[in-house]
């Protein structure tokens, strides 16, 4: 007999904006992420979508995971194409591609499990200069 899949539920909200020094610049960036609820089944794969706005060319996009009243678990990020960091629990079964030319970074999750069930965030930082760059979330 074959194994019983259950339907699962994986929500996604408004997402957060990390910003640089320049106040002024970080009022024009932000991220758009559609609000609502993706259902799909246990080992199929999913795609959460993320489009960003930003006027510098040093973006870094993370994508972050909250479990119920847990807080956000950081899940990887992206400086260009598929260059970041994504933590070895997640590297096997999440991935995401910095598209600039789109200005998006979709999050694409496979094999999903039930314990993939949660809100996901995504995030952008935005700085003038390279070396500017923080730690924000995880260890990258």
């Amino acid at each position: 007999m074959g194994q019983l899949k259950c339907p699962m539920t994986i929500t996604y909200k408004t997402s957060w904006t990390l910003k640089g020094d320049w106040s002024k610049l970080a009022q024009k960036d932000n991220v758009l992420q559609p609000e609502g609820d993706v259902t799909a089944t246990e080992g199929d794969a999913v795609t959460l979508g993320c489009l960003y706005n930003s006027s510098s060319t040093n973006n870094y996009l993370y994508w972050y995971k909250q479990d119920g009243n847990n807080s956000p678990t950081f899940i990887l990020n992206r400086v260009k194409l598929d260059e970041g960091n994504t933590p070895d629990e997640y590297r096997e079964r999440f991935s995401s591609t910095l598209n600039s030319t789109s200005r998006s970074v979709p999050l694409k999750i496979q094999k999903l499990q039930l314990s993939d069930s949660a809100v996901y965030y995504c995030a952008l930082y935005s700085s003038m200069c390279q070396e500017d760059v923080k730690d924000i979330g995880g260890n990258h």
